[in-house]
């Protein structure tokens, strides 16, 4: 099982590699958003905030998220891990329950880009 260190280094690394991203993904990379990202099995939240091509982690809560963020991820920190680590394809994770991604309309039309 993955450690909360662990995760919220995989959302640095996922930070970095948006910042580096070009084109369309750099585009879809610099809405901004607030953003939570629950693991369900540490049961920890971060919580911040996606701008200027990066995510910015600005609290970690114990339990769910405590306000409505507009980009809201859901799941394990060993899915996190290895969705960061290009180990796991979030298609595959989102399709079969093991990563959720609530957000509005336009934003998941441009977080696709991303994903």
């Amino acid at each position: 099982m993955a450690t909360i260190e662990e995760c919220r280094s995989a959302l640095d690394k996922l930070s970095d590699n948006m910042q580096r991203a070009e084109g369309d993904v750099r585009d879809a990379a610099a809405m901004d958003r607030s953003v939570s990202c629950h693991i369900t099995d540490l049961d920890v939240t971060f919580v911040g905030r996606m701008r200027g091509g990066r995510i910015e982690v600005h609290d970690t809560v114990q339990g769910p998220p405590p306000a409505k963020a507009e980009i809201r991820l859901v799941m394990a920190g060993d899915d996190l891990v290895a969705l960061v680590d290009g180990e796991l394809s979030f298609a595959k994770a989102w399709g079969s329950g093991r990563v959720k991604l609530h957000a509005g309309v336009r934003d998941l039309l441009q977080l696709r880009k991303l994903l």
